[in-house]
């Protein structure tokens, strides 16, 4: 870690790499031009295979193998840029939407070109107002610089790149989600299959990749796929922003190999716990993932060690969790989140997390019964595997990782009715 040289965040702070100017002296742009003058689409799609690159959105599928999907029957195709972040504790895309947006319209327009895309577009979470326009003036002085539309860099190759704004629906973050929004359409999830990549916007075959995904494509270009595979765990391997939040000195956005442990990242990135506070819990992948716990803290930070675990890495969002924490209140505002967010289509979602919300409700002000807590962890049984998409999930890990390890938290509101009947 110590030897580890920033890439994805290099120059945040220090310069305004939101001026075109700026990005280009440090090398901005210098690997679309190579890519679209001197490469072919496959051997951009070969580098990144052999990369390793997974999403970094929150599934970690291998990027070169959802590039490889795509049918090669003549249709056009798209390429969709996932920036509607709204994972509860994640907000990395966003620093990269608003500190460097021309880094990310670099790595949009090479997968495009790798991928032979007739258009892009990014989709941005329309809370994101200040990145939203920092990142249209961006656009506006690539597209006069010849790097977006007609005849990119001088090159035979010409493709648009569209921003649209969400309106602050979680759901759209769910890929199939985001492009019926992106048509227009309600942001409701699709019954899959097709996939997007035979079947996704306008019915042609789409890639939806993540902010962060796309950006590490321009450093693959840079140093080489062999340089990427070197960093971390072979399966896993790569640079992560990592955001860290919660019960910590220094929350904020932290750039690591994939694979350093998890303490360093808490007790050394972060600065440690407040005086006084003990760690009690975190959830390594944002609110969608299974709480770790002391025994948890040498883990390597990866995808695979994570998940081996029982929880997840998603899209890195780190949340730290001390003493002072209720697990019962925290419970209930993250289950109020995904029942607010539903978008209704499935009853297993729907339903599921309105009645675990309900429960917990219930608990929380001391109406609560003893079945309750029984209920909170199995009802995601009900839940997990039975949704139209990964919300319902999504709903699940948290809350029973807490009930089974701190059960004597949520069973608390219901000895306070026992009591009141006595």
């Amino acid at each position: 870690m110590a030897s580890y040289e920033p890439v994805l965040t290099k120059g945040i702070g220090e310069a305004d790499l939101t001026d075109i100017g700026v990005y280009r002296s440090r090398g901005g742009y210098e690997q679309l031009r190579r890519a679209v003058r001197e490469m072919e689409p496959d051997a951009i799609v070969g580098m990144v295979m052999k990369s390793n690159l997974r999403g970094r959105g929150g599934a970690g599928f291998p990027t070169g193998r959802k590039w490889s999907f795509l049918p090669k029957d003549g249709r056009p195709r798209y390429l969709v840029c996932n920036c509607d972040e709204a994972e509860p504790g994640t907000f990395k895309d966003r620093m990269l939407l608003e500190q460097t947006p021309h880094q990310i319209i670099e790595g949009i327009m090479i997968s495009a070109y790798a991928i032979k895309a007739a258009r892009a577009f990014i989709y941005i979470r329309g809370e994101m107002r200040q990145g939203y326009e920092i990142f249209m003036r961006a656009l506006e002085q690539a597209r006069a610089a010849n790097l977006v539309g007609e005849k990119i860099c001088g090159s035979d190759w010409s493709c648009e790149l569209v921003a649209h704004r969400g309106a602050g629906a979680y759901i759209c973050g769910e890929e199939t989600g985001l492009l019926n929004s992106l048509e227009g359409k309600r942001g409701e999830p699709r019954l899959k299959p097709p996939f997007p990549a035979n079947s996704g916007l306008y019915n042609m075959p789409t890639v939806v990749n993540n902010v962060e995904t796309l950006v590490c494509v321009v450093h693959i270009m840079q140093r080489g796929e062999e340089w990427f595979a070197s960093i971390g765990p072979v399966k896993s391997p790569g640079p992560k922003i990592v955001s860290i939040s919660g019960h910590v000195r220094k929350p904020g956005n932290y750039e690591v190999p994939l694979g350093t442990p998890i303490r360093e990242l808490v007790y050394e990135l972060a600065g440690g716990l407040f005086e006084g506070r003990t760690f009690k819990a975190l959830q390594p992948g944002g609110g969608s993932s299974a709480c770790l716990f002391e025994e948890h803290l040498d883990l390597p930070y990866d995808f695979d060690s994570i998940a081996a675990a029982g929880s997840m890495l998603g899209s890195g969002a780190m949340v730290v969790m001390d003493d002072t924490t209720d697990m019962l209140d925290a419970a209930w505002v993250l289950q109020r989140f995904y029942a607010h967010e539903s978008c209704g289509q499935c009853t297993p979602c729907r339903e599921g997390t309105h009645w675990s919300e309900a429960m917990l409700e219930r608990l929380l002000h001391g109406h609560g019964r003893e079945v309750d807590v029984s209920l909170l962890g199995t009802v995601g049984d009900k839940i997990a595997g039975h949704s139209l998409c990964a919300l319902g999930d999504a709903s699940v890990p948290f809350l029973q990782s807490v009930v089974k390890r701190f059960p004597e938290e949520f069973l608390r509101g219901a000895e306070r009715v026992a009591a009141i009947q006595v």
